[in-house]
């Protein structure tokens, strides 16, 4: 270690609201500190997130701790995320712990049970100190949910329990920032608040020093130093999202989104429990393609060359989403002009005949109708299969490494010619006799770079990315300097225990 290198410090980024920026921040953070030498590691003590990947020692964490582990240079292990809630309803969600599932629960029903889940968070979070000198810590939603604290594992309960002091983030780019520091505050226990070691504000936009009177306002009327005012960095735009609400800002275009001559456009209908949808983020990235993520209430575009059925934490209840919209005969109109269909995962099994659910692992026990795109037909079963999986597209050749999080088994005609041969040996998806309609259950194809560029190439479009896996940790780079020039990380390291 160099001199002045930090021993077994850790410090946690609490937020004023969700998106503020924490995760992104953290990963910063990370990536900083690991240019200057310190051995690091993220960890989230609970996240909400269908967004997941899977981690080194097996089990499945949030995408944004698996994007921190990369930051900080080391393998992602489920002690990161020890807590993952994946939304499956409105005031549902299945829990994973520790990398494995243990159930369903309704959102008032888990707060009977995250005090039970503390000690494991816990002996994770010893877990995750045992291997890093220096831990970063993110929080999760607001600091300042009052009605929440007696049971917190995520937020202030969580840093009583470790005794770990906070940095509060707040995002000026939203509006009220002054407010949300001071009223939190003014809200939360005084014991709370003595956690709290100093303030960012995140996200501003403009001249800096417009700022400086509030940034020195806030820290009068809050006792809290001023640790940073960071300005908004673009390029995080190249960084995996951590949940569907950070897609809220992304291309959302309906059938008048000025398409561009020459460039693939590629429809993504926005699911309301779309899952893994950082399969899309190396395909937003190339140049030549031009990638519409459709919200509710507007058709799927008509001049669309491909239409990508994302991945889904609910599949029953997103397909029925689906017809809601009338995207399903969207899709049927898209299919007789010629276009050519995908779907990943959850988006793989709705393109089929039927969904059986015989154990009601998604809802009450039952069968739905599919799309009918593929001949095949889809039971919904546990045990979850969650693993890492590398193989080769059948008709390109072309490689791929990826990830597999479902539950489900697809048979059927279809599957008889399936869309890749995987490295152990065994068949993937299905397509169509035609070819133009395909399914996999394998996520981040697109991330492959010679696999990325063989679709593009099916389109007449090339590839302008030598390595996705190189502009994320170039934009890593950059967002670790950027921090660098806007935060005091000297006085954080400082600050930090």
């Amino acid at each position: 270690m160099p001199p002045g290198a930090v021993t077994g410090r850790t410090i946690m980024l609490q937020g004023t609201g969700s998106n503020v920026g924490k995760s992104v921040l953290a990963a910063g953070l990370l990536r900083a500190l690991s240019n200057r030498g310190h051995r690091v590691a993220p960890f989230k003590p609970q996240n909400m997130s269908n967004n997941a990947a899977v981690a080194a020692d097996g089990g499945e964490i949030g995408r944004a701790q698996a994007l921190q582990a990369r930051a900080a240079r080391v393998e992602p292990s489920v002690h990161m995320n020890p807590v993952l809630l994946k939304p499956s309803s409105e005031t549902g969600a299945q829990i994973v712990v520790q990398g494995k599932v243990t159930g369903e629960s309704r959102a008032r029903e888990f707060q009977e049970i995250k005090p039970r889940l503390l000690p494991r968070v816990l002996n994770s979070f010893e877990t995750v100190c045992t291997a890093a000198d220096f831990v970063v810590v993110e929080g999760a939603g607001s600091a300042s949910e009052t009605n929440l604290r007696d049971a917190d594992i995520a937020n202030m309960g969580f840093a009583a329990a470790a005794d770990i002091p906070v940095v509060l983030i707040g995002d000026i780019d939203r509006g009220g920032v002054i407010a949300s520091l001071v009223g939190t505050k003014a809200v939360i226990a005084a014991p709370d608040a003595t956690l709290v070691a100093g303030f960012i504000v995140n996200k501003m936009r403009g001249d800096l020093s417009l700022f400086d009177e509030g940034m020195a306002d806030i820290a009068r009327r809050t006792g809290w130093p001023a640790l940073g005012l960071v300005p908004f960095f673009e390029p995080a735009c190249n960084l995996p999202a951590e949940d569907a609400y950070d897609l809220s800002g992304r291309d959302r275009r309906g059938p008048d989104g000025g398409r561009t001559d020459g460039r693939v456009r590629i429809v993504v209908p926005h699911l309301p429990r779309i899952a893994n949808f950082d399969d899309l983020d190396p395909l937003k990235a190339e140049p030549e393609v031009d990638l519409v993520l459709v919200g509710r209430g507007a058709p799927l575009p008509p001049d669309a060359d491909l239409v990508i059925l994302p991945g889904s934490k609910a599949t029953i209840a997103d397909l029925a989403a689906l017809r809601d919209e009338g995207w399903d005969i969207d899709l049927l109109a898209h299919r007789r002009r010629g276009g050519r269909i995908l779907g990943l995962c959850g988006g793989f099994q709705m393109l089929g005949r039927t969904i059986s659910d015989p154990d009601g692992l998604e809802g009450p026990p039952g069968t739905v109708e599919g799309l009918g795109l593929l001949d095949a037909d889809t039971v919904l079963t546990a045990p979850k299969t969650v693993r890492e999986v590398a193989g080769e597209d059948i008709c390109g050749g072309s490689a791929f490494t990826g990830y597999e999080i479902h539950m489900g088994r697809t048979a059927g005609p279809d599957c008889k010619r399936p869309l890749h041969r995987l490295s152990d040996g065994r068949p993937d998806g299905a397509r169509s006799a035609d070819g133009r309609v395909a399914g996999t259950y394998v996520h981040g194809l697109f991330g492959s770079d010679r696999h990325r560029a063989d679709w593009l190439r099916s389109f007449g479009a090339k590839s302008d990315i030598d390595s996705h896996d190189a502009l994320v940790d170039e934009t890593l780079d950059g967002l670790a300097d950027h921090l660098e020039v806007h935060v005091d990380i000297d006085r954080l390291i400082a600050i930090a225990r």
